[in-house]
């Protein structure tokens, strides 16, 4: 089993970058793929990003349009996003969870485990 903590959002100007942290507790975070979703208000939650174990594959959805890159890092049980030229749209809850499977998935039902979110909020 494994705990998630978000943390890293705020407010921030559209162009903008921030970077997204998520602590994983546990000696088992290299044993999951790690993902990255989002939710804005009315909308329902939207994967964005999804990196390997050891950190060697990810995927990323195509609409972001390669303005967010993940990454993580075993040794300090931490997966990370960040996130450049920020838009509006972006604005939303963001979300790491954590997946037993040995594929990289988008899917939002596949994923074992989740944090409570960070708010991103992007201004014009």
């Amino acid at each position: 089993q494994v705990q998630l903590v978000e943390s890293g959002g705020g407010l921030v100007q559209a162009g903008g970058s921030l970077r997204l942290s998520c602590a994983a507790s546990g000696r088992t975070f290299s044993t999951y793929n790690m993902g990255w979703f989002r939710q804005a208000p009315g909308k329902e939650r939207e994967f964005l990003a999804a990196i390997s174990r050891d950190g060697g594959r990810a995927t990323y959805s195509e609409s972001l349009q390669g303005r967010f890159t993940i990454s993580r890092d075993n040794a300090k049980n931490m997966v990370y996003l960040q996130m450049n030229s920020l838009k509006p749209e972006d604005t939303a809850v963001y979300y790491c969870a954590a997946d037993r499977s040995f594929v990289l998935r988008r899917v939002e039902g596949d994923y074992d485990y989740w944090g409570q979110g960070t708010q991103v909020t992007v201004s014009s």
